[in-house]
Formats: structure tokens, sequence, C-alpha cells
């Protein structure tokens, strides 16, 4: 900001912050059980990120289907090397599984996700490391670089399963198995599900990955269609009788966060 502020001192400049999207979101939801005054002292709470790409996704699934936003309980998933669920409530977002930091929520490339903080002070001495070290092996050393020992990207993860490898296989069954509980507490806290999106790095390439998942969540009734997830790139990927409209959408953060400037310009 500064440098352009040198370089072209008359251009106004706009930040889009990506945790924006989850600032209102229910007390329930946002922050900790921890004594209120330190809440409020610090400013403790759920932060989330990824809130730019789930602003849009949203949006435009509810676009393509033809509906009001504010009308859809919706879970969104944005699944990356990064990954985060949210979950919206009368157009708003009601949840988010990132929390403090975007360290917490999903097993991610290179984040452990949820944990007990009492591993901090045990990996400390067992480990002889301080807290910073300990943070950075949660957030650069950990999920799916950890679990498999072999890599961050579900690409080689899938490869290394096709060749047989154990921890690779486990990798991935954690991955999906942190979806599914948070898809399962979110449509629990919402009183039920109306849209479920694929989006991120993962959500909009890995049809394998996606039909794995809806399986795992069809006692909920979320289905995919198998064609429907082969051929589309964005869409509806669910039978047209699915109690939950499942889609596909490619996220598009650059053009959500202009969406974002133009709207106060």
């Amino acid at each position: 900001i500064e440098l352009m502020q040198a370089v072209m001192p008359k251009t106004p400049q706009y930040a889009v912050f990506d945790s924006r999207f989850f600032t209102d979101m229910p007390e329930v939801n946002s922050i900790y059980s921890l004594p209120y005054e330190l809440t409020e002292k610090y400013g403790l709470r759920k932060y989330g990120e990824h809130g730019i790409s789930h602003t849009y996704i949203s949006k435009r699934a509810a676009t393509l289907l033809g509906k009001d936003l504010a009308d859809l309980k919706m879970i969104t998933l944005h699944l990356g090397s990064g990954s985060s669920v949210a979950a919206l409530k009368d157009g708003k977002a009601y949840d988010t599984s990132m929390g403090f930091t975007p360290l917490t929520g999903l097993t991610m490339g290179t984040r452990a996700g949820d944990l007990d903080p009492a591993l901090v002070p045990f990996l400390m001495a067992e480990l002889n490391l301080d807290a910073k070290q300990v943070l950075e092996l949660f957030n650069s050393k950990s999920g799916l670089l950890g679990l498999s020992g072999l890599s961050a990207d579900m690409r080689d993860i899938d490869k290394a399963i096709a060749a047989g490898n154990k921890r690779a296989e486990l990798a991935l069954e954690i991955f999906i198995n942190r979806v599914v509980k948070y898809v399962g507490s979110f449509y629990a806290e919402l009183g039920g599900l109306d849209v479920l999106v694929f989006a991120g790095g993962i959500g909009e390439n890995n049809r394998a990955l996606r039909q794995k998942i809806a399986q795992k969540l069809a006692c909920l009734g979320i289905v995919i269609d198998a064609n429907l997830n082969q051929e589309l790139t964005e869409g509806v990927i669910s039978p047209a009788d699915a109690k939950v409209t499942t889609l596909v959408v490619p996220t598009n953060e650059e053009l959500a966060m202009v969406q974002e400037i133009k709207a106060v310009m």
C-alpha cells in the first residue's frame, strides 16, 4: 500500500478483506467459550478466511438456480491447498470452519486443521521447540503433507494411492472425513439444507473426491449424478429429484473483489 502511494499518489486504493464475509456471524458461532471479558478485550473470535470465495460461489450458485440467496440454506466448500466450509442462512454467513486463524477446521495441504491446543505445550517439551516453531509445524508440515509423508498436492496423493501407498490412502480418508463432519454439523445447525456447493482447486477438479464425499453424506439426502459430475465444470451435479441440490462452481475471487469495489466506488 505504501509503495503504491509513493508511485501513484493520486490513485485511490481499495482493500477487500478475506474475512469480511464472516464479520456478522451470530455470537453463538463466532466466539469461543473463554471468559467473555477476554473476548471483548482482545477480539478473540472466529475471523474465518476464504470469505471472498464463499461470497462469490454462494451468489453464483443462487444465480444458477434462479433463486434468492436469502431464501436458501446453503453450505459452501472451498477445497484446495487451503480448505474451509461455510454455512449460510438468510443470505449471510452463519458459521465457518476456520477460526481465529486459518489453521483450524479441515485437514488441508500443509495445515493440521482442528486439534487439541494442549498439543502445543506437549510438543514444546518433547521436541524442544518454542511456541512459534510448533505453530510452524501445524501450519507448514502437517495436513496431507504430514499424513502422507509425500506431498501437499491431492494429485500426488491420488497417484500414490493408485500405487498402493497406505499413508496416502489414510491422508485422503482423513481429508474426506473432516469435510463430512463439518457438513453434517452445519446441516444440523441450519436445520436442514437446500444447497451444497463444491469449489476450490480440489473441489472443482477432483470429480472422484466429490463423489466420495457425497456417498458419505447420502444419509442427509446429498446425491451426485455420476454423468453430470463427469461432464459439468459448472452447474448442478445432483439428480433433479435430490433432496439437496449439489453444484460445482469454479470460484472467481478476482471478480468478487472487483464487484465489492464497484459497490463502494
